[in-house]
């Protein structure tokens, strides 16, 4: 059951696969542990959440842990892997670029 917009991101990510029963189910490739998903606060209700990725979820196949604190949008085509914070300290949204994160901070 999804209880909070951390487990809705990772839900609508690759993380997890639609079967042919229509059940959602975490990927093969995750071998039985989901992604650890810390969104800002800010990002507690869904259409806040849904602002941060417009352009779709990034994908967190093969991601151990993403932390997200302030304000960002998430571009089309962002990979998640292993540990990734996203730090936006400043005033208003900063985006985070296409491409692939992996074992990081990135200050936007």
């Amino acid at each position: 059951p999804v209880k909070t917009t951390n487990d809705l991101f990772a839900l609508r990510s690759d993380a997890y696969v639609l079967t042919k029963d229509s059940r959602i189910v975490l990927a093969d490739a995750r071998e039985g542990v989901p992604p650890d998903v810390k969104l800002d606060g800010m990002y507690k209700f869904t259409d806040a959440m849904e602002k941060m990725i417009p352009n779709g979820p990034p994908s967190l196949i093969g991601c151990k842990k993403v932390v997200v604190e302030g304000e960002v949008t998430f571009a089309k085509d962002v990979v998640i892997k292993g540990t990734v914070t996203f730090k936006n300290s400043g005033g208003g949204s900063k985006e985070v670029k296409s491409g692939t994160y992996e074992d990081k901070t990135v200050d936007l």
